[in-house]
C-alpha cells in the first residue's frame, strides 16, 4: 500500500501560483475574509440581542397588562388568554412550573414573540406580540453586512493588487537585468528611484553596484590579458628566431616545441581578449558545411571519421566554424579516446569521442580558462575560445556525455537564409587524410 501511494502521481498546483502577486492576493483575500466575518458576527449578535430585547419587553410589558386583567375578571383580547394556540411548548412547561419567560415562535403563520406566567389550575397565561419587523430588521443587518464587506473587500484587493504589482514589476525588471548581467551584457543596470527606500530598491542597488564592481574587475583582466599577450610576442619572436639557429638535436627540439607552445598560447589569450571586448565581426560567405568540416579534420592531422547525413549551404564565417571544429577535434583526442566522429546533419555539427567524457563543471556551467581534470595537457582555453566564436556566429554550442560513453560537442548554426542544397556541388573535395567520409542519405 505505501509503495503504490509513493507511485501515485501527486496534485501539482500551477506554476503561476507560486508566484508573489498570486501568493499576496491569496493572503489579502484570506485576512479581509476572516476580519469581515468577525465584524459582521459582532456586529449580527450585538445588533439581534438589541432587536430580540426590545421585543422582549414588549411582550413582557403586555404580559404584564393580561395578567392584571385577568386578575380583575376583565375580558382578554384575542391571542391572549389560557394555553393559546401556537404557544412553544418550553415556554409552557416553564410557566407551569411558575416562573414567567419568553420565547419566539409564530401564531397563525406569521413569527410572534411569545411571553408566558403561570395562571390557575396548572395553566398557562399567554400573550404575543408581533415579531415580523425585528425579523426584518435582522435581514436587512444581515444583507448590509455582507455588501459593504463585499465592497470592503474588492477596494482592498483592489488597492493590495496595485500595491503589490508595482513591487513585482520593480523585482521583475532587477531579475531581467540580472539576466542580462550574467549573459554577458556588463552595461545593464536596474537604475530604481533615488527617493525609493524600500526593500527591493536596496536589492536593485546593490545589483547595479555589483554589476559596476564586476565590470570594471573584468575590464582590468581583459586589459592585462591583452597587455600581457602584447607583451610577449616581440619575446616570443626573438626566442622563436634564436631557437631556429641552434644546431640539430634533441635539445633544440625541446625549445622549439616549447617556444611553439608558448606562441600558441599567446595567440590564443589575445584572442580570448577580443572576444572579451567584443570586438569581433564576422564575415560571411555561403559556404558548404561538409566541406568545411572535412578542410578542418585535414588541417588537424589527427585520425577522425567523417559522416555526413545532410549537408546544406550556410553562410557563416569559414575562418570562425573551422576554429570552432578544430578545437573541438582537438579536445576530442587530447582527453578523450579514439574513435572521434565529426557528423554532419543539416546545420547542426558534432563532435563525439569514445573517452571518460566531459567533467561536471563543464556540462553545468561550461569551460572554464586554465582549468583541465586530472593530470591532462592543456590550458582550458580551447573550448572557452570555441564557444566565444559560437557566440560570435550566433551559434549555439551544447556538451554532454552520451549515455553509451564518450563526450558529445553540438554545434547548432543559425538558419540559412536559402533553402538547403539537395545535391553535393561538383567541386567537392575526397575522402579526407587522414581519418575517413561516409556520406549517408537521411
Amino acid at each position: 500500500m505505501q509503495r503504490r501511494a509513493r507511485l501515485r502521481p501527486r496534485l501539482r498546483l500551477p506554476a503561476w501560483t507560486s508566484t508573489l502577486t498570486w501568493k499576496a492576493t491569496v493572503f489579502i483575500t484570506l485576512m479581509c475574509c476572516g476580519l469581515a466575518a468577525l465584524l459582521g458576527c459582532l456586529v449580527h449578535g450585538a445588533m439581534t440581542r438589541q432587536t430580540v430585547g426590545t421585543a422582549r419587553e414588549k411582550a413582557l410589558t403586555k404580559l404584564e397588562r393580561t395578567v392584571q386583567a385577568y386578575e380583575t375578571g376583565a375580558r382578554l383580547p384575542r391571542g391572549e388568554g389560557i394555553d393559546p394556540a401556537g404557544l412553544p411548548p418550553g415556554l409552557h412547561a416553564l410557566a407551569l412550573d411558575g416562573k414567567r419567560g419568553t420565547a419566539v415562535g409564530s401564531y397563525r403563520g406569521r413569527p410572534v414573540m411569545w411571553a408566558a406566567a403561570p395562571a390557575e389550575d396548572g395553566t398557562a397565561l399567554a400573550v404575543s406580540v408581533d415579531f415580523r419587523g425585528a425579523e426584518r430588521t435582522i435581514a436587512n443587518l444581515d444583507r448590509a453586512i455582507l455588501g459593504s464587506s463585499g465592497l470592503a473587500i474588492a477596494v482592498t484587493l483592489l488597492i493590495g493588487a496595485v500595491g503589490v504589482t508595482r513591487i513585482t514589476r520593480r523585482l521583475h525588471v532587477t531579475a531581467q537585468v540580472a539576466r542580462r548581467i550574467s549573459a554577458g551584457d556588463l552595461d545593464a543596470r536596474v537604475g530604481d528611484k533615488a527617493r525609493t527606500k524600500d526593500e527591493v530598491a536596496a536589492v536593485s542597488r546593490a545589483l547595479d553596484t555589483m554589476a559596476s564592481t564586476l565590470q570594471r574587475k573584468l575590464e582590468a583582466e581583459q586589459r592585462f590579458t591583452a597587455d600581457v599577450a602584447h607583451e610577449l610576442r616581440t619575446p616570443l619572436t626573438g626566442l622563436n628566431a634564436a631557437a631556429e639557429l641552434l644546431p640539430p638535436g634533441r635539445p633544440a627540439e625541446l625549445v622549439r616545441d616549447r617556444v611553439q607552445a608558448m606562441r600558441s598560447l599567446t595567440e590564443d589569450l589575445l584572442e580570448i581578449s577580443r572576444l572579451d571586448t567584443r570586438s569581433e565581426r564576422v564575415e560571411l560567405d555561403t559556404h558548404d558545411l561538409a566541406d568545411l568540416a572535412a578542410r578542418t579534420i585535414r588541417a588537424s592531422g589527427t585520425d577522425t571519421a567523417l559522416t555526413v547525413l545532410a549537408s546544406p549551404r550556410v553562410e557563416t564565417d569559414r575562418r570562425r566554424l573551422e576554429r570552432i571544429l578544430g578545437n573541438l577535434v582537438a579536445n576530442a583526442h587530447s582527453h578523450g579516446a579514439a574513435p572521434v566522429t565529426v557528423t554532419v546533419d543539416g546545420p547542426t555539427v558534432t563532435v563525439t569521442d569514445a573517452g571518460p567524457g566531459y567533467p561536471e563543471y563543464l556540462i553545468e556551467a561550461g569551460p572554464q580558462r586554465f582549468r583541465t581534470e586530472g593530470t591532462g595537457k592543456g590550458h582550458g582555453l580551447g573550448l572557452t575560445i570555441a564557444v566565444g566564436q559560437a557566440r560570435v556566429l550566433g551559434a549555439t554550442l551544447a556538451f554532454r556525455n552520451r549515455t553509451e560513453g564518450g563526450a558529445e560537442a553540438r554545434v547548432t548554426l543559425p538558419e540559412p537564409a536559402a533553402p538547403a542544397a539537395t545535391a553535393p556541388p561538383p567541386d567537392r573535395d575526397g575522402t579526407p587524410t587522414p581519418g575517413s567520409y561516409a556520406r549517408r542519405g537521411r
